[in-house]
């Protein structure tokens, strides 16, 4: 099958990097998580103490910010200026103003240089919020994947204590619902559904059934572009 590239959009937890990884390895294509590149970017601001709201700082520290993607034994790892940050983006520190920071025009706009970089010769699998309506428009498949709220709280929470972190429910859907509510309504690039996406809803769904449908959606438009 001629390589395509596949774009995975949703809301938090809606299990976009599950889908995606799966998906890359199954078919042999890079994976690129743009949700982690925006925590390394505010990983970043929230280490050398640049404020949201220091425009003019935000914006110089961006040519000092370089993220790629290195697969080891352990999975798919971020690495920041070299440094393999994958623990630390995941923080609750980190997960607290992301979304903000996403929101800041030149710091999208970076990320997107960055990310339109990698898809350059197709066999890509990326998922975030703005990537088959801004990354890649073009996208051979996009796909916006869904959940109950419900659910997607249970998994950030489980997901989050399985990794040590005290936290409660509520906490968490607060999160939750904050990072919605910036993703839908900021100015630049917000989190919609493009008009040729194929949306998929895995409320009910285990990992394998949502990679198989995926597969799917990849073998019935690869194989009619051959």
């Amino acid at each position: 099958m001629k390589k395509i590239i596949v774009a995975i959009d949703g809301y938090s937890s809606c299990g976009k990097s599950t889908l995606a990884k799966a998906l890359a390895g199954r078919l042999g294509y890079a994976y690129v998580d743009s949700g982690a590149m925006y925590r390394a970017a505010t990983l970043y601001l929230l280490r050398h103490g640049i404020g949201i709201g220091e425009e003019d700082a935000v914006e110089a520290a961006l040519d000092d910010i370089h993220i790629r993607f290195e697969r080891n034994p352990s999975g798919n790892r971020t690495l920041l200026n070299g440094e393999d940050v994958e623990e630390q983006i995941r923080s609750m520190e980190v997960s607290a103003v992301v979304s903000e920071v996403s929101a800041i025009s030149p710091v999208r706009r970076a990320m997107v240089r960055q990310q339109q970089n990698m898809g350059k010769h197709k066999g890509i699998v990326m998922d975030g919020r703005d990537i088959g309506t801004v990354v890649f428009p073009d996208a051979e498949l996009k796909i916006f994947l869904t959940a109950a709220k419900e659910i997607r709280v249970a998994r950030r929470y489980r997901e989050l204590k399985a990794k040590g972190i005290d936290i409660s429910l509520g906490e968490v859907e607060e999160n939750l619902a904050h990072r919605d509510l910036i993703d839908s309504t900021r100015d630049d690039s917000p989190l919609r559904q493009a008009e040729d996406a194929v949306v998929l809803d895995n409320s009910h769904l285990t990992p394998e059934q949502q990679l198989d449908q995926a597969l799917q959606l990849v073998h019935d438009i690869a194989g009619a572009t051959t």
